[in-house]
Parts: C-alpha cells; sequence; structure tokens
C-alpha cells in the first residue's frame, strides 16, 4: 500500500513526488514511457521554480538567458537585456523531467516507467490502480498525466473545462545558436512562434490560443526557421495540444487531485506551462501530505490555493490574451512596442512581477488603441 501513486512523470508528477518522499512519504510514480523521454516543448523554465526546491537544477539546464526578442513579421524588432533579473532557463524536457524524478528517487521514490495506467477504482479507503502487470493499491492519487491523458476522466471530471490550444513544434540542432529567446508575433494569427535557444540548437515551435480559422502551421514555421537558417523539414515535428487555464474550478476529488495539464493551468496569454505544473505538483504534495495527517478538508484546500494563488493571476492573463490577440497588430505596436513593457514581460516570465500589477494599465492602453484602429 503506498501512501501516494502519481501518475505521470513530467514536471508536476516529479515535483510532487520529491516533496512527498522528502516528508517521509511511500510515493509510487507511474510513467507509461520510459525514460528520459521526448516531449514537445519549447522549454523555458521560470528561475523562481528554484525557491521551491532545495537542490541544484544546474546539471538539467541546457543554457541560461536573459535576452529577449520581439518581431512582427520577422521585421519591427523589440530587444530587451534583462540583466538585472536570473535569466531564464532554457532545458530539455527529456533531461530537466528525468533529472526531477531522480531527485525525487533519492528520497525515496519509487519509479516505474514503461507502466501505463490501464484504469482505477476505489476500494473503500484506496485507490487501486491496473496495470498490465498488476494492480497497485495506493492511499491518494496525484493525476498527472498531461492533458492528453485519461486519469481526469477516470476519477469522474467528466463535466470540467477543457480549453485546449494547438502547437506544433521542431528541435533544430544548429552549431553556435543565437542565444536570444525569440517571439514573433506577425506570422501567425490568434498566437505567436517561439525560438528558445539550447546549448546545441533551437526549440522552435508556433501555437494558437484564440481558435479561429486553421492555418498551415508547417509551412509557417518552415518559412520563420529559415530566417536562421534552419532547415524543418530535415527535423522531425511534433504536434500537441495546450492545457490552458479556463477559469476557477474544482481541482480534487475523492482521495485524489488533478496536476499539471491535466489540471488546465497553462497559461493563456504566453502559453507559460512548466512553472504552473510544477507549483500544482509541489501544493499537491502538501495538500495530500496533510491529508494523511488527518487533515479531512486538505484536498479541497488545494483546490481553493491554485484558484488564490495562480488562477487570480491566470484571470489577468486570460483578459490580456482576449484583447491583444484579437487585433496582435495593434497590440505589438501600443503594448510590445511601448517603453518598458517588454522589460515587465520579461520581470512576470521570471516570476519577479505578477500580471496583476500591470493589467490594467495594459488593458486600458491596448483597448484604447484598438478603439483608435
Amino acid at each position: 500500500m503506498y501512501d501516494c501513486i502519481i501518475v505521470g512523470a513530467g514536471p508536476a508528477g516529479g515535483s510532487a513526488a520529491y516533496h512527498l518522499a522528502k516528508r517521509g512519504r511511500r510515493v509510487l510514480v507511474l510513467e507509461k514511457q520510459a525514460l528520459p523521454r521526448y516531449k514537445p516543448c519549447g522549454g523555458g523554465v521560470s528561475p523562481q521554480v528554484a525557491e521551491w526546491f532545495d537542490f541544484d537544477f544546474s546539471p538539467a539546464i541546457s543554457l541560461k538567458s536573459s535576452q529577449l526578442r520581439f518581431t512582427w513579421n520577422l521585421a519591427d524588432p523589440v530587444e530587451a537585456d534583462l540583466h538585472q533579473l536570473e535569466p531564464i532557463w532554457m532545458v530539455r524536457r527529456d533531461v530537466f523531467d528525468h533529472f526531477l524524478i531522480q531527485q525525487a528517487e533519492a528520497q525515496g521514490a519509487e519509479l516505474r516507467a514503461s507502466t501505463a495506467a490501464t484504469g482505477i477504482e476505489f476500494k473503500g479507503d484506496h485507490w487501486q490502480v491496473n496495470t498490465a502487470a498488476e494492480p497497485l493499491a495506493g492511499r491518494y492519487l496525484i493525476a498527472a498525466d498531461g492533458v492528453k491523458g485519461s486519469m481526469a476522466q477516470w476519477l469522474g471530471f467528466t463535466a470540467r473545462k477543457r480549453r485546449l490550444a494547438g502547437a506544433l513544434e521542431a528541435e533544430a540542432q544548429v552549431d553556435n545558436p543565437d542565444s536570444r529567446i525569440h517571439f514573433e508575433f506577425g506570422m501567425v494569427k490568434n498566437g505567436y512562434i517561439w525560438n528558445f535557444p539550447k546549448a546545441d540548437g533551437y526549440s522552435i515551435g508556433i501555437g494558437t490560443f484564440r481558435g479561429g480559422q486553421p492555418q498551415d502551421f508547417k509551412a509557417i514555421l518552415s518559412d520563420y526557421a529559415a530566417a536562421f537558417n534552419v532547415d524543418l523539414d530535415s527535423s522531425r515535428q511534433y504536434g500537441h495540444p495546450i492545457g490552458l487555464w479556463d477559469g476557477d474550478q474544482p481541482l480534487h476529488t475523492q482521495n485524489a487531485v488533478l496536476a499539471g495539464e491535466a489540471a488546465c493551468v497553462v497559461d493563456p496569454m504566453t502559453a507559460e506551462g512548466i512553472r504552473p505544473s510544477m507549483f500544482t505538483g509541489v501544493k499537491a504534495a502538501a495538500a495530500i501530505d496533510q491529508a494523511l495527517g488527518g487533515n479531512l478538508e486538505a484536498l479541497e484546500q488545494y483546490s481553493a490555493v491554485i484558484a488564490q494563488e495562480w488562477g487570480s493571476e491566470m484571470a489577468w492573463a486570460q483578459r490580456l490574451a482576449g484583447v491583444f490577440y484579437r487585433l496582435p497588430g495593434i497590440g505589438y505596436s501600443v503594448g510590445i512596442k511601448r517603453p518598458g513593457a517588454v522589460e515587465r514581460m520579461g520581470e512576470i516570465l521570471c516570476g519577479k512581477r505578477r500580471y496583476g500589477e500591470v493589467a490594467n494599465r495594459a488593458l486600458k492602453r491596448l483597448t484604447g488603441g484598438l478603439i483608435q484602429g
């Protein structure tokens, strides 16, 4: 009998496993793939996450960058050097996720990789998680199996809100990559293109966050990559959904919680997903530890904590995204090109500033620009 079974070994699952194991709880992590495994993701991580752990992430970081570059149709650039902030981490998810799980294992967590959950049943006072090999028993469950996982549905979250964005990404190996973090807004509707540097190449991706007419992501991304002398036809491309935050909702049920993209906590403005996933993993671990200690309201409090500490921020992010992506040309002109705007966005990405601190003024400028336009 495990104290907690965590399904999914991504940033949410790894964070939860580490903190539960460190508290002396018996933890099992199930991961359907062998580790390390490739995960399509730009790989930008806010250095704020270091505050939630007591070990050094350096071995899992490919590159650090404090330089941001924004463009509109590959022109009209806006650049900023966030030298006053801790640089943003650029990671490869196969390395980063595996490293986090290894830290959890060092604390006593057990990993069963290449082991998919095939179903779950509640057995009076614990959950039975079925696998192809054998059933496993845990007093509590954390569903951290991502936006495409089955755990949320199996747990009965059938009426929950799920707003999905679409993305296409590719990894390109290049010598001496540009170390700046690039964002391009003019070539795609209702979203943006990103180019995140790594020590040995780029993670180039495109995503849309408001819906709209279908776009030829592959052609757009190939045209963009050509500006960096990258031929994406020689790189494998990966399409995947992103679970955007779309309002507060319960993330708990009988002896179980949702975490990470299974909880749909991705930033609807920037599509940042690693930091919120790790945040939910940390908070889920604390809640389940308290529940194991006899706090009957701990899981309900978990839903409330995520709503208060992350959802309140995402409400502002959603308002900004709704205005900005409606007419991004105007948004770029009156928002991004405004002096200090890029620096403030960098502070948000680094966890040093909250959306709520800048959103009211930004919304007034954006809506004023829309009216004038």
